[in-house]
């Protein structure tokens, strides 16, 4: 369950960080970059909880 909620907090960590960034690069980009932030913080959030539960 832990692993789960460290993903989705995780992902959304990630993909707001690539929402503010479309005020400085563009839309398009953006959209880009919170895709990527979204998948970074879902591997990271649950590599984190793997790690620290054992």
């Amino acid at each position: 369950m832990a692993s789960k909620l460290l993903a989705i907090t995780g992902a959304t960590i990630g993909g707001a960080i690539g929402w503010w960034l479309r005020w400085f690069i563009g839309l398009m980009s953006a959209l880009f970059l919170a895709v990527i932030g979204t998948a970074v913080g879902t591997y990271a959030g649950r590599r984190f909880a793997a790690e620290s539960l054992l």
